[in-house]
């Protein structure tokens, strides 16, 4: 079985159900497929054969869907590209993954052509509304030459699906190589994990060159025959119309987009009523903002924390709604088919409420990075993957991550967790967002900095937060010094960026 089966199984079981809504497109499983098709089929009639890599950089749109199962269903691996990133950026993707298709989005056009003659390996450029006489393919007409007929490459659960590059925040991304086994295997950890249905309306936000839109968000939608609303681009208010006027039933974020949504001034004019599951990872989410959210969606049963890597498919942990409250800051158990311990330097095992680094082993972690033995090396020993997560676990086996363990601050010999810092924050009525960092001291080695967005309208200096963190934390913990900023740095993912922050 492979990924390719999912769209087939789907389109066999409900052709007429709608599987895609794309800003003014509207495709239902059978329509969607017939593209696939012959996408797929036009790939091969330019000579794309199995294993060949198909980069993708596109919005959320309808085109990124159909490029990723025509790609797959021709046996080829498909690339899913930044499209945020520059033209240096895009060089290094293609060049080290040696791509051989490029599809991508009229908006990006320009600066792919400026990099087009430093991609050598690329056979085939293909573009939405492309340039008469340009470097590109038009996509719509490049289509066209395909067939609808069904026409699959038997791929294998060990053969390579995807590349998915890490978000690069330290030195070059690298290029975590996925199986069709492991996105299956992901898949039956996280339906069963988020409690999952078939046949739901479900926003698709977060951008789907990341793991867990593309495995999670989407490609668990189209497994159980559910209609997937691809969200270009997150604007408050259209996600809230689509959600009264589609009758949306589950919506998906890192904490940073469930703040900015909350904050929206006209959020209490929409019916969120059908809302009834809300997911959210990236970041842990802030017990306030959880509280919001159960306001704003009154008939979700909680929160489902998610917490997971690339590596790993990704998810690795879940918290499930009915305990959003009672294991607050946890990321919840492993997921079912999946191992996870917490360790120390020398991979023991860690005692309960003791803070150690998240290693996992299971069918969903990556086969390696790709042309980077040394780092798969580093990675992933005796088949458990290191995840570079401090964390606990408590008795009842509910993991608590505390930290990244290159983002631990060392004061004057005391380990302090960031995170900690920033849920105390979270707490304070004025304070939008937070993100707290370890600069260097001369005296303690290192002192505890945060970074602070207010409310609008609101207004704070620097000793009132310093002594509203005092009050709630030892007092080794308390930042010694606040920036204001407008907003905290962040990757696509809604992680937040923090060696900018140490930058600054």
């Amino acid at each position: 079985m492979n990924i390719s089966y999912l769209l087939v199984n789907s389109a066999g079981k409900y052709p007429d159900k709608t599987a895609i809504i794309s800003e003014d497109k509207v495709f239902s499983y059978k329509e969607f497929n017939a593209r696939v098709n012959c996408l797929a089929d036009a790939m091969r009639q330019h000579d794309l054969k199995a294993g060949d890599r198909v980069a993708i950089m596109f919005f959320n749109s309808h085109q990124f869907a159909e490029v990723y199962f025509a790609a797959i269903k021709s046996g080829a691996v498909a690339t899913p590209v930044n499209f945020r990133f520059v033209a240096d950026e895009i060089e290094y993707i293609i060049n080290h993954s040696e791509t051989d298709f490029f599809f991508f989005g009229k908006e990006f056009e320009e600066t792919i052509s400026s990099a087009c003659r430093t991609l050598p390996a690329v056979k085939h450029f293909v573009c939405v509304d492309a340039q008469k006489d340009g470097f590109a393919h038009d996509y719509e007409m490049f289509l066209s030459y395909g067939k609808a007929d069904e026409n699959l490459v038997d791929a294998k659960e060990n053969d390579p699906c995807q590349i998915m590059y890490t978000s690069g925040t330290t030195g070059k991304p690298k290029g975590a190589v996925i199986t069709h086994g492991n996105i299956l295997w992901n898949l039956h950890n996280t339906i069963l994990g988020r409690e999952d249905r078939s046949k739901e309306v479900s926003l698709i936000i977060g951008p789907m060159y990341h793991t867990a839109g593309l495995n999670n968000h989407f490609t668990i939608q189209i497994a159980l025959g559910g209609t997937c609303i691809l969200i270009k681009k997150f604007e408050p208010e259209t996600v809230l119309r689509y959600i009264e006027e589609k009758s949306v039933n589950v919506i998906s974020g890192a904490p940073s987009m469930f703040n900015i949504l909350l904050q929206h001034p006209k959020l209490d004019d929409y019916n969120t009523s059908s809302i009834t599951k809300c997911t959210s990872g990236a970041a842990i989410l802030p017990v306030e903002v959880k509280k919001k959210l159960l306001k704003v969606f009154p008939n979700s049963n909680g929160v489902y924390d998610v917490y997971g890597c690339t590596e790993a498919s990704p998810t690795i942990t879940i918290l499930k709604g009915n305990d959003s409250f009672r294991k607050h800051g946890s990321v919840g158990r492993a997921v079912n088919f999946l191992q996870a311990r917490v360790v120390d330097e020398d991979g023991n095992s860690m005692p309960a409420d003791q803070a150690g680094e998240l290693i996992c082993k299971g069918p969903n972690i990556m086969q390696e990075y790709y042309k980077d033995s040394k780092a798969t090396k580093e990675a992933i020993k005796n088949g458990w993957l290191y995840t570079g997560d401090m964390a606990t676990v408590d008795k009842e086996g509910y993991f608590y991550i505390v930290d990244r363990k290159k983002d631990m601050i060392s004061s004057g010999g005391e380990n302090i967790y960031p995170r900690e810092i920033e849920e105390v924050l979270f707490g304070h009525p004025a304070i939008a967002d937070a993100a707290v960092v370890g600069i260097p001291d001369a005296v303690w080695g290192e002192t505890v900095k945060a970074f602070v967005v207010l409310k609008t309208g609101m207004t704070m200096s620097e000793q009132e937060v310093i002594n509203y963190c005092k009050k709630h934390l030892a007092s080794y913990k308390k930042p010694r010094a606040v920036s204001f900023v407008e907003s905290i740095p962040k990757n696509p993912s809604g992680k937040v960026l923090k060696r900018l922050l140490k930058e600054l």
